[in-house]
């Protein structure tokens, strides 16, 4: 044969099996994009962006409960891993809603995280979306809950303490009556009765200073405000009780810069810490506060020498209405209200309290406050600062080695 001709044949078998081939790669590239967009959720147009502007998490899943759609909420929540939807809660409500058609909401309560650490209140709704999806949405009620709880507790915790009171006093009046002719049980009752009602006083008193800390506005009654004359007049505020139980308390050191804040707050929490710090200390013995500046920190530290305070407790210490000794509180006076309003108040001026304490070494309550400036004192500060000190230390001679004290009692 011609090898010509032979080259011709040869050529044009070549093209020809060129053109296969790129027919081919078309061909199989067309039928991947089509089982590609096969595999895509077939949900109404405009679903995806309305699930993505709505703010909570969501789950797309499919016949099998395969996951084909999440937000990353629905994966910060630890609701999907991988393409599985992971709590058998939600499991089972998809199953309902695939084989009755219904829209089922609930809320949930489920565990965080595959240690079960924790648990997230979820309230969840399941509807059917296109022909063979499950839609699930998720909004976390995590702290709605907490707060609810918190609310309720605290309802509780009042009811109980205002009803130990009042039904003393009750009790005491119809003894007071029966023994109108006994003038010595006349009089001991009549002491009781009017302790009872000091307590009730004091619980009253401090339930309201807590909703009206809730309920202020801390920014529109800040002002400038001097840390060292605020404890001074919370020492004077306590010079009463620190008498009662001839106990010392000594103030040492001074803050140098200004605090913004409400001065009426702040002297409520270093009142209500001296307080604490004077009932649970023994008798005779001293409470010293020391005040101080450090990186434009402002700190004022109250330290007793009471029972101190077991490590499991101190975690729980600032909660309302917890009591370490219950027995002790309705002998010390205490509402177990104090702490809290503390903890409260510091938190409202972006500060923090700190507890130190040990078994039998006593404990140390210390706040932190953010100071306006971290500038050294000037010359004119320092005179005044120094002079209000020699008319502390005229006023109230010094104990203890020349240290300086107020709200005193030996």
């Amino acid at each position: 044969m011609n090898p010509v001709l032979l080259g011709l044949i040869a050529g044009v078998l070549g093209l020809a099996v060129g053109v296969s081939g790129v027919l081919a790669y078309v061909s199989s590239r067309r039928q991947r994009q089509e089982l590609a967009a096969n595999d895509d959720p077939a949900i109404p147009n405009g679903a995806a962006e309305v699930l993505a502007a709505i703010g909570r998490a969501y789950i797309v899943v499919d016949a099998v409960d395969g996951v084909v759609r999440a937000s990353p909420g629905a994966y910060a929540l630890g609701l999907v891993r991988g393409h599985t939807l992971v709590p058998p809660e939600l499991l089972a409500m998809t199953s309902r809603v695939r084989r009755d058609g219904v829209i089922e909401e609930r809320q949930l309560e489920l565990q965080r995280g595959p240690l079960g650490q924790g648990s997230t209140i979820l309230q969840v709704r399941v509807a059917t979306v296109g022909e063979e999806y499950i839609l699930i949405l998720a909004d976390d009620h995590t702290e709605i809950a907490r707060t609810e709880e918190v609310r309720n507790d605290f309802v509780a915790n009042v009811s109980h303490e205002l009803k130990t009171p009042v039904g003393a006093i009750s009790l005491l009046s119809e003894a007071l009556d029966d023994a109108a002719g006994d003038e010595e049980a006349v009089r001991r009752f009549a002491a009781r009765m009017s302790k009872e009602s000091a307590r009730l006083t004091s619980l009253v008193q401090d339930i309201i200073e807590l909703s009206r800390l809730q309920s202020t506005d801390m920014v529109d009654r800040a002002r400038e405000v001097d840390l060292n004359q605020l404890v001074a007049e919370a020492v004077e505020a306590n010079r009463l009780p620190a008498e009662n139980r001839k106990t010392t308390v000594v103030v040492g050191g001074s803050v140098d810069g200004a605090v913004y804040g409400d001065a009426k707050m702040l002297t409520t929490a270093f009142r209500n810490l001296i307080d604490n710090a004077i009932r649970y200390s023994p008798e005779g013995s001293r409470v010293g506060i020391g005040l101080r500046s450090r990186d434009g920190m402002a700190q004022v530290s109250v330290t007793d020498q009471g029972p101190g305070i077991n490590p499991e407790d101190q975690e729980r210490i600032f909660e309302r209405f917890y009591r370490i000794d219950s027995a002790r509180s309705r002998h010390t006076g205490g509402t177990g209200l104090g702490l809290s309003i503390v903890k409260h108040v510091v938190s409202n001026h972006g500060g923090e309290v700190n507890l130190w304490s040990q078994p039998g070494q006593g404990s140390t309550f210390t706040v932190r406050l953010p100071e306006m400036e971290s500038a050294e004192p000037s010359a004119e500060k320092q005179q005044q600062s120094d002079a209000a000190g020699a008319r502390a230390r005229k006023a109230t001679p010094p104990a203890g080695g020349g240290t300086r004290e107020q709200g005193v009692s030996a």
